[in-house]
């Protein structure tokens, strides 16, 4: 076992970690063969952290929580809570509760009756459980609604009956399974920002568990961006976002223009990509990197970063020519596909801010710019 498994690690001023995964790995057999949903995981979540495991169906984000909660058990590697090692320990005995896509109410029972199931069953005396359960209805704002079953209630009142019932128990750490998946688009963008402002009031760490990019965006302290049972970039949303560490992260948060080309010069920390006659791409150099000149590198730019003209920038060092071949209006924002003069497929955003008419229609040509500062670079072109 390497000293990593051995103890947990301890932040810079000595606090352990709610949650540890040191070297996890997890296999299954499927028709004879060995699967291995997760590869080899480090990782340290902080005391009341929202932290989120963000990535596409089949990544390992699921397994890697419930070898957390316990529902798993891993097949290499250690997973610890606030310093205990618990590989082996069982759920029922971890320090953890878990919230499920499903909600799993107790139809029969009302909204009281389903927070105050937990304390009945530890034997918590009457009157503690009428204020533990008031306190956390009030949290949740559900207060006046004790008397109602589950039928009665909305999906996102349902969502917080099942959150404060996981949260009356007081546990040390919450995990969420894409809890906001059964809701609709809007009610689910008021849950997002309801689900922090809880965590925040309550103080424990949260774990949450998505494929959407926005939910983790709005909510999380910190990103584990997973791909084929590894962390590919672990992160602030801003950092995940304006600094993707690879191809595959730059695709899948939000929306990316992916832009490749040969190095034409190197210098004061940067790389220049001639694109033809008032054409060419400027980015700035990362450390670890090496780029040469003659080198294809990759790079990439997201869409409300770019600016859309029908005429030639002024003092602009990125800057290419393209035609428009869609225009797609948002409403708060307007949508530019554009085939660039090199054979890149750009999209734009522009706010809609002054209710102006478009910048250009479909079949217009138009220069696109941005300030290098908002290229980044992914690596050698593959």
């Amino acid at each position: 076992m390497t000293e990593t498994q051995d103890a947990p690690v301890r932040d810079g001023q000595g606090t352990l970690p709610a949650i540890e995964l040191a070297g996890v790995v997890k296999e299954y057999r499927s028709h004879g063969e060995v699967v291995r949903a997760v590869k080899g995981i480090d990782l340290a979540i902080g005391e009341g952290e929202f932290f989120s495991l963000l990535g596409p169906s089949g990544c390992g984000k699921t397994t890697t929580m419930r070898m957390i909660a316990g529902f798993e058990e891993p097949t290499e590697g250690e997973v610890f809570l606030h310093g205990e090692r618990v590989t082996g320990v069982p759920a029922h005995r971890r320090d953890v509760n878990m919230v499920f896509q499903s909600y799993a109410l107790f139809p029969h029972m009302s909204v009281f009756e389903n927070v105050a199931f937990g304390l009945r069953r530890k034997g918590v005396e009457r009157s503690e459980i009428a204020r533990r359960v008031g306190e956390m209805l009030e949290i949740v704002d559900l207060a006046g609604r004790e008397k109602r079953r589950p039928a009665r209630l909305s999906g996102g009142q349902q969502q917080r009956v099942a959150l404060a019932r996981a949260l009356v128990n007081r546990p040390r750490a919450l995990l969420l399974d894409e809890p906001l998946g059964a809701l609709d688009l809007k009610l689910r963008q008021q849950m997002q920002v309801e689900l922090k402002r809880i965590q925040r009031e309550v103080g424990v760490t949260f774990v949450y568990v998505t494929h959407d990019q926005s939910e983790a965006l709005t909510m999380s302290d910190r990103i584990a961006v997973m791909n084929d049972g590894r962390i590919e970039q672990l992160g602030s949303p801003r950092e995940v976002y304006e600094h993707p560490a690879g191809r595959f992260v730059a695709g899948f948060i939000g929306t990316s223009n992916l832009l490749s080309g040969e190095v034409t010069e190197v210098a004061a920390g940067r790389a220049v990509i001639a694109a033809g006659e008032g054409q060419r791409i400027v980015v700035p150099l990362r450390d670890g990197i090496p780029v040469a000149a003659g080198q294809r590198i990759e790079l990439t730019v997201r869409p409300e970063k770019i600016e859309i003209a029908t005429r030639p920038p002024a003092d602009r060092d990125s800057a290419l020519r393209g035609t428009v071949t869609e225009v797609v209006y948002l409403g708060t924002s307007t949508n530019y596909n554009v085939t660039t003069s090199t054979g890149a497929e750009v999209v734009v955003f522009t706010q809609n801010a002054t209710g102006a008419e478009d910048i250009a229609v479909r079949g217009d040509g138009v220069w696109l710019s941005w300030d290098p500062r908002y290229s980044y670079l992914i690596g050698a072109a593959s």
